[in-house]
C-alpha cells in the first residue's frame, strides 16, 4: 500500500488515557497537563466549587454540581513541539464502561495514585483493560505534599497488586511536611519544592557534596538509602518492555501544588509511543496508510444546549481527514460528507479542515453513527475491532411522569442509549427497563433527561442482576420462561435477553435448559453476529 506524507505529523501526535481511583487527583492532574501547554490560562481544581471555577474537563453542569467526573472528555494542547491529546476518562466506577471505552482509542495510558492510598480497586479494573491490550503504562504517584507511604512500599504495592514491574525515573524526597522535593534519576537533577530552584548534580549523583546544604540530613540519609537500594535491586529501565506495557515508569509529584508535573510531562512525551497500527479484523491498518480510517468510540449528545446538537468522537487511524470528505460507514455501506468536524477541548469545539492519524476529532452526527462504527476511504471492507460491551448488574424500570412528554422522553432514551452512557432494552409490553453498572447512572440519566430534554421521569427498582443474551432464531418461544425471577427484554438491535435475578437462578436456568445458548456481553458481537 502507498504511504501517505504525514509521517512528521504522525510522529509529532501522543494520544493517552488518564485512569486512577475516584479522588487520587486525576483532573487535577489534568488541569496542570492543559495549563503548561498554554491550553488554559488558569486550573480550575475539582474542589474550588465556591469560585464557580470548575475543572476544564467536568464540563457537564451535573459534574460541576457534584465535584466529580461522569463523562470522558478530550483535550489537545501543544508543547515542546508535540501535539498531546489527553482523555480524562470518569474516575467514578459506576462509569467503568465509558472508560473502557475510551481506553480502545489511547496509545497510552498515565495511572494516578494516591501516595497515601497505593493501589485501590478501580486502579485494578482500569489496569487490567490497558494490560489486555498491551498498552503502555505510565505511573504519576500523586499527593506528597501529604503524608505517604513508603515509596518503596508503593513499587512493591504496583508489583503485587497489578503484576507490573516499574521503575522509578523521579524519586521523593520525603513526603508531607517533610517533603523537600524530587530526584530525577535520568537527568540526575533535584527540584526543590516550592522553589524554582534546580541543582545539577556531578558524577556521584546523591552520593556527592550538592545537598549536603539543601536537604535535611534526615531526607538526605533516607534518600541515598533508598537510592542505593534500587540502583542495586530494582528494575533496569529497559524502553523496549516500556512500550510493550511491560515496564511502568514511575513519577512523584503533587498535582495540586503543581509539582513534579513538568518533569513528568517532558519525560512523558519524550518516552511515549507514536500512533501505531491498529487492529482490523482482518488485519492491521497503519498511520501511513495513504487511505482515510477511523473509528468511533464515544457519541455525545447536547455538548451545546443552545444547539441540542450530537457529536460522534472518531479517532483517525490512517490517512488524512479533509473537512468535507466523503467516508463510508461500514457497518451499513452508505457514505457520508463529513462537512462539520471540530476538534475539541472539553465541550469547547473549533472548526478542523485537516487532521492525520493521531488526532481525534468530532464529527456532528444526526443518528447515522453507533459507537464501534468504523468511517473509511478504503474501497476493501474495513473493520477496526468490535469495542468492549459489559454486563450490567442494576436493573429499572423507567417511564414519563407526563405522557404528553412521551417524544420528548423517547428521544431522550434513544439518544443516551446511543451515546452508551446507559443500557436500554424494552419488553414485551412496550416499556423501557435501564440496565447500570451503577446508581450514579440512573441518576445521571434522570438529570439530563429532565434538564436536556425537558422530561421528568419516575424509575422503579427491578429485582434483577444478572443479563445474558440467547442465541436463537425464534425469540417469541422464550416466552415460556419469564417468571417472577426471570424477564424478556431485547437491546437496541432487538436481540433478545433474558434478565435473572441473581447468579444461583442463572446457574438453574442453565442446568435445567440446556438447550438455550446464553451469551455473555463481553462475547456478545464475535457470538451473534
Amino acid at each position: 500500500m502507498a504511504l501517505n506524507t504525514n509521517l512528521e505529523a504522525i510522529n509529532k501526535r501522543r494520544i493517552f488515557g488518564i485512569i486512577s481511583h475516584p479522588d487520587a487527583g486525576k483532573t487535577t492532574l489534568t488541569e496542570k497537563l492543559l495549563l503548561h501547554g498554554g491550553a488554559i490560562r488558569e486550573a480550575g481544581t475539582v474542589k474550588a466549587r465556591r469560585n464557580s471555577k470548575f475543572a476544564t474537563s467536568d464540563w457537564m453542569e451535573i459534574e460541576k454540581q457534584r465535584g466529580i467526573s461522569v463523562t470522558s472528555s478530550v483535550m489537545q494542547f501543544e508543547y515542546q513541539n508535540k501535539i498531546v491529546s489527553i482523555m480524562d476518562t470518569p474516575g467514578h466506577n459506576d462509569f467503568g464502561e465509558d472508560t473502557y471505552r475510551i481506553l480502545t482509542s489511547v496509545d497510552s495510558a498515565v495511572m494516578v495514585i494516591d501516595a497515601a492510598k497505593g493501589v485501590e480497586a478501580q486502579t485494578k479494573k482500569l489496569f487490567k483493560v490497558c494490560s489486555m491490550r498491551g498498552i503502555p503504562i505510565f505511573t504519576f504517584i500523586n499527593k506528597l505534599d501529604r503524608q505517604a507511604k513508603d515509596p518503596l512500599e508503593i513499587l512493591e504495592d504496583l508489583e503485587e497488586a497489578l503484576g507490573l514491574p516499574s521503575v522509578s525515573v523521579t524519586w521523593p524526597i520525603g513526603s508531607g511536611l517533610t517533603f523537600q522535593g524530587i530526584y530525577d534519576r535520568l537527568k540526575n537533577k533535584v527540584y526543590i519544592y516550592r522553589t524554582d530552584y534546580v541543582i545539577e548534580l556531578g558524577e556521584k549523583g546523591v552520593f556527592g557534596d550538592e545537598l549536603n546544604d539543601v536537604i535535611s540530613p534526615t531526607n538526605l540519609e533516607i534518600l541515598r538509602n533508598e537510592i542505593e537500594l534500587i540502583e542495586g535491586a530494582g528494575n533496569e529501565f529497559d524502553m523496549n518492555q516500556i512500550l510493550k506495557g511491560k515496564l511502568s515508569p514511575v513519577f512523584f509529584g503533587t498535582a495540586l501544588v503543581d509539582f513534579g508535573v513538568t518533569a513528568f510531562l517532558e519525560h512523558f512525551l519524550d518516552m511515549s509511543p507514536a500512533p501505531a497500527a491498529r487492529k482490523t479484523t482482518t488485519g492491521e491498518v497503519s498511520p501511513t496508510d495513504d487511505f482515510f480510517s477511523g473509528f468511533i468510540f464515544k457519541i455525545q449528545a447536547n455538548m451545546n444546549p443552545a444547539h441540542r446538537d450530537r457529536l460522534a468522537f472518531l479517532r483517525i487511524c490512517s490517512g488524512t481527514f479533509e473537512r468535507g470528505m466523503n467516508v463510508t460507514l461500514s457497518r451499513t455501506g452508505k457514505q457520508f460528507k463529513l462537512s462539520q468536524s471540530t476538534m475539541l477541548m472539553a465541550n469547547e469545539r473549533e472548526t478542523v479542515d485537516t487532521a492525520v492519524a493521531g488526532d481525534i476529532i468530532g464529527i456532528y452526527d444526526s443518528g447515522n453513527y453507533q459507537i464501534g462504527d468504523t468511517l473509511t476511504t478504503c474501497k476493501d471492507k474495513l473493520f477496526f475491532e468490535p469495542l468492549p460491551t459489559f454486563p450490567p448488574e442494576l436493573f429499572m424500570r423507567v417511564r414519563p411522569i407526563n405522557s404528553l412528554k412521551a417524544k420528548h422522553f423517547q428521544k431522550g432514551v434513544q439518544q443516551l442509549a446511543q451515546e452508551g452512557a446507559i443500557q436500554v432494552y424494552t419488553n414485551d409490553y412496550n416499556e423501557i427497563v435501564l440496565g447500570a453498572v451503577g446508581v450514579l447512572q440512573f441518576e445521571v440519566f434522570e438529570y439530563r433527561l429532565k434538564n436536556e430534554y425537558n422530561c421528568d421521569i419516575r424509575m422503579e427498582s427491578l429485582n434483577f442482576s444478572v443479563v445474558r443474551w440467547v442465541k436463537t432464531d425464534n425469540p417469541s418461544s422464550l416466552k415460556q420462561y419469564e417468571n417472577a425471577r426471570t424477564m424478556i427484554v431485547y437491546d437496541h438491535f432487538m436481540r433478545p435477553l433474558l434478565l435473572f435475578a441473581n447468579q444461583y437462578t442463572l446457574n438453574t436456568f442453565a442446568e435445567r435448559n440446556e438447550d438455550v445458548v446464553l451469551v455473555e456481553a463481553l462475547d456478545v458481537e464475535s457470538e451473534l453476529n
